[in-house]
């Protein structure tokens, strides 16, 4: 087992002590024991020595990630909270923290890829008030730490999205749809989280809402609260990434179609004369001799237009009065807009106008254009 014990008290914090005992406490101090690279026989020696709850230490032997508190007998809490890094679109890094915490102790178990003895140095020197109150003010320091790591991680799944809806603009790909999905799946379990967190807050804000040291829990549950609401926000982004997918899709699809539509336009002209130059009886040596069955080809030819452009004409696919008439209702419409608003914009602002030898009290009404009397 390798651990750090830390003793403190509202005058001075002493370090590096070997013994795990309840003696200092009995002498004034607070105790912070943290622990990494531990077994199953030393989860059980704590348990004797502080008596704790056995069902938490299974717990913690079962490497239990689903974030909880019990409170036990003693008044005696125990915390599971996770500490969660940005790994891959397909993984994160999950490491869980163990906080048991009683009258005057504090133990922390969590893997040796968490650092939790330094942040504890930095808050007693950034905030040396955490020594003039109970175990409990160092206890949730500790929970807020863990909460503004969190921060990061939204941050860096939120610069992957930024990319990928440059991706999805500039060069879509079946590779960057399937970015998108794993981006969903991730920001679905990374929310998941973040409730469960919050809901251990809002406990203890409640559960202990009388003592002074809850200050120090206050302004991470509004934290949290901010952190869930920027995740379920990604939703709404996410969408719209793929929503710009399929417009880049199609624009490229057209592109493509509009190269080949340049092709084909280029290409059957060409080809339409050089069948004709291949027909039997051409002398291309002598291109003013027209061989007698050309005159029925042309016509054949221009009966099949005829007919197809006829077919199209009772389709109303070209040369359709509908679509001249929807231009002219169109215009029309907004003629009459343009009137109506310009009527308005005369009853708002009426002004007297003379009108030939009218007296000064008659007027036009600029709505109708009707002489008016006062």
């Amino acid at each position: 087992m390798q651990k750090s014990i830390i003793c403190y008290n509202d005058h001075e914090v002493k370090e590096d002590y070997d013994e795990v005992s309840k003696d200092v406490i009995n002498n004034g101090y607070n105790l912070w024991i943290d622990i990494t690279n531990y077994n199953s026989s030393d989860l059980h020696h704590l348990q004797q020595i502080f008596n704790i709850d056995i069902d938490t230490i299974e717990k913690v032997e079962n490497n239990s990630k689903k974030p909880q508190i019990i409170i036990s007998g003693d008044n005696q809490k125990f915390t599971i909270l996770l500490e969660l890094r940005y790994k891959n679109l397909e993984s994160l890094e999950i490491y869980p923290i163990y906080c048991f915490v009683g009258k005057g102790w504090l133990i922390t178990i969590h893997p040796e890829n968490v650092d939790l003895i330094s942040r504890g140095r930095r808050m007693f020197l950034k905030n040396n008030k955490i020594l003039n109150y109970s175990i409990d003010a160092l206890y949730y320091s500790i929970i807020t730490t863990v909460i503004e790591t969190y921060e990061q991680l939204v941050t860096a799944i939120e610069l992957k999205i930024l990319d990928l809806e440059k991706e999805a603009s500039r060069i879509p790909s079946r590779n960057t749809l399937n970015q998108l999905d794993l981006v969903s799946k991730q920001s679905i379990i990374v929310r998941r989280h973040f409730w469960h967190a919050r809901d251990i807050i809002n406990y203890l804000n409640k559960i202990e809402e009388d003592k002074e040291d809850i200050k120090f829990l206050g302004i991470v549950y509004d934290s949290i609260n901010q952190l869930i609401d920027m995740v379920e926000s990604y939703r709404d982004t996410i969408n719209s990434t793929r929503e710009v997918f399929s417009s880049s899709v199609s624009l490229q699809t057209n592109e493509t179609m509009k190269i080949l539509t340049i092709f084909s336009t280029i290409i059957l002209p060409l080809s339409l004369l050089l069948s004709i130059f291949n027909l039997q009886g051409f002398d291309l040596n002598n291109i003013t001799i027209i061989p007698k069955d050309f005159v029925i080809l042309v016509a054949v030819m221009v009966t099949i237009t005829g007919i197809t452009l006829l077919f199209f004409w009772k389709k109303k696919w070209i040369l359709s009065q509908q679509n001249n008439k929807l231009e002219h209702n169109s215009s029309t419409n907004n003629e009459k807009e343009d009137n109506n608003r310009e009527n308005r914009r005369r009853k708002i602002t009426i002004k007297k106008w003379k009108w030939g030898n009218n007296s000064d009290n008659d007027y036009v009404d600029g709505a109708d254009g009707k002489m008016r009397q006062n």
